[in-house]
């Protein structure tokens, strides 16, 4: 054999060589996806936004493609200008992570950039989200929690099944700050998001309405309820539950 054609055969060889050690080095392809609540929006939608300290709620659930099902999907984020706090954060397919994101007040008229990942053993997945903040502060706090009062009494005595009582402790934040006429706001139990909606008019118009999200294995809610008028004092009804969970 000719030393030029030996010389190409080795050649071949330590190309092939070369080659499988870069594909080894690239990352595994994850065998999972990260789905998250509110995704973000596209050029042609108005942007998300949020008020310094607002808690911005995002919902995080996996669709897992692989043979890791027995392996939970870790949750991590990174928001710079905000603190990050995750809830449940180790999840398999059907359950929901909550990553909440809490502006600061350096952060009035800047972008949130919000950076989701996913990591299951070597594997990562990530999403990226952003949203604006304005400038403003929570003035819906004291009504909302006086018609979260008024609901919770009522579904205390009529769906006792839900595990919602008078003592019940609830933790909320403004959202939709940007938004009138319509003004809304999310609690959060142990076990449940409600979130609650009221139109800012006078009656037989002033009403309010309430869905209800299990946290953790829901991402939309399952029951709504709505007082047709607040002022004049009529019972919460059962109405048609919304299809998305409000953001």
């Amino acid at each position: 054999m000719s030393n030029k054609k030996l010389a190409g055969i080795l050649g071949g060889c330590i190309a092939v060589v070369i080659a499988v050690v870069a594909i080894a080095a690239l990352p595994p392809t994850p065998n999972f996806h990260i789905n998250v609540i509110p995704e973000q929006p596209k050029e042609d939608q108005d942007p998300k936004y949020s008020i310094a300290g607002q808690h911005f709620v995002f919902l995080v659930t996996i669709t897992d493609e692989g043979q890791e099902g027995q392996l939970p999907v870790r949750i991590s984020a990174t928001a710079p200008g905000a603190e990050v706090v995750i809830y449940f954060e180790d999840i398999f397919e059907g359950q929901v992570a909550e990553v909440v994101v809490i502006p600061a007040q350096a952060s009035i008229g800047k972008t949130i950039k919000v950076t989701i990942t996913g990591t299951q053993g070597s594997s990562t997945n990530k999403k990226v989200i952003s949203f604006e903040v304005a400038e403003g502060e929570d003035d819906r706090q004291e009504y909302a929690e006086e018609l979260l009062d008024r609901f919770v009494s009522w579904l205390a005595t009529n769906h006792p099944e839900l595990g919602i009582t008078d003592d019940t402790v609830w933790n909320g934040t403004m959202v939709s700050p940007v938004w009138l006429v319509v003004s809304h706001y999310l609690f959060f139990s142990e076990e449940w998001e409600l979130h609650i909606e009221w139109h800012i008019m006078m009656p037989p118009d002033d009403w309010a309405k309430i869905d209800l999200r299990h946290r953790f294995d829901e991402l939309e809610p399952s029951y709504a309820f709505k007082i047709s008028s607040v002022n004049a004092t009529s019972e919460p009804v059962a109405i048609e539950v919304p299809e998305t969970a409000w953001r």
